[in-house]
């Protein structure tokens, strides 16, 4: 699969998906600090799926409606590295098919798939 992964979400989630061979653009490399939009279009152009930390994903897509190629929000108690690896990992096995598309949130207890208003 086809990832950004943002700056919110932390390099050890970049190198996880790369040695798990995913094609990953880490924003904190290749676009340092890009407001939101920006990284919603580069994943549109490139059908990517964003990995982030950051609610304003959400109200970019459900509120202004701006297009997107999917989005996996981590909204996790336990914030460490190794946490978000291993949702990240648990998520992209068992909802590989469904997250292009899709907004999915991610919790230790619960992922929910919902398709959003304007996918690609």
């Amino acid at each position: 699969m086809h990832f950004v992964v943002d700056e919110s979400t932390g390099m050890a989630v970049v190198e996880y998906l790369r040695n798990a061979a995913h094609d990953v653009l880490s924003v904190a490399e290749a676009m340092s600090q890009a407001n939101d939009d920006k990284i919603i279009d580069r994943a549109v152009q490139e059908g990517r799926i964003i990995i982030t930390n950051d609610k304003d994903f959400g109200e970019l897509i459900f509120r202004s409606g701006k297009a997107h190629h999917g989005v996996l929000l981590l909204r996790l108690r336990d914030e460490s590295p190794a946490n978000r690896v291993r949702m990240v990992k648990a998520v992209t096995e068992q909802y590989a098919t469904r997250l292009a598309g899709s907004f999915t949130v991610v919790t230790e207890g619960l992922v929910r798939v919902r398709r959003a208003i304007q996918p690609l």
